[in-house]
């Protein structure tokens, strides 16, 4: 589903320069697709203004916080934050973003519901072409905000 959606920053825990996505651009119940442009990401910044590739990682991090709280929006609930856990068969097909180009970044829900998720996700040129950045993030989702900060993951 394309159309108007809630901002980025009301859907990630993220805020000020660490919010790293633009905007929502489709969602779905199995996947959401959000653009980044690198320009906006300037605390990462490389001395030229382009961002390290590993930065990919991060933006399919929060697509899947993005997922994550549109899902339970429309459920009707609070979003439940995420831990990063890691990736697998994680590729990345060019040395850097160009400050200048801006990004699609789509996380697709591969399995999991609460506790251990998985998602395959990908960072490709807006403009189109094959993903620069591609892998399965595991992500686990905690039952709460307080949980998380006392440190306990229960899953629940």
């Amino acid at each position: 589903m394309s159309g108007a959606f809630a901002p980025i920053e009301d859907l990630v825990p993220h805020a000020g320069p660490m919010c790293l996505l633009g905007r929502v651009l489709e969602h779905a119940a199995d996947r959401t697709v959000c653009s980044a442009d690198p320009a906006k990401s300037a605390v990462l910044a490389l001395p030229d203004g382009d961002l390290p590739i590993w930065v990919g990682l991060e933006y399919m991090a929060q697509c899947i916080a993005v997922h994550a709280g549109l899902v339970a929006r429309a459920r009707g609930e609070p979003p439940r934050p995420g831990v990063l856990l890691g990736s697998r068969r994680l590729r990345f097909a060019a040395p850097r973003f160009a400050r200048d180009r801006e990004l699609r970044v789509e996380a697709r829900h591969h399995r999991g519901e609460r506790g251990l998720v998985a998602f395959d996700c990908e960072v490709a040129l807006a403009a189109g072409g094959p993903p620069l950045v591609q892998g399965r993030v595991n992500v686990y989702i905690v039952g709460g905000f307080a949980e998380l900060e006392a440190g306990g993951f229960d899953g629940g």
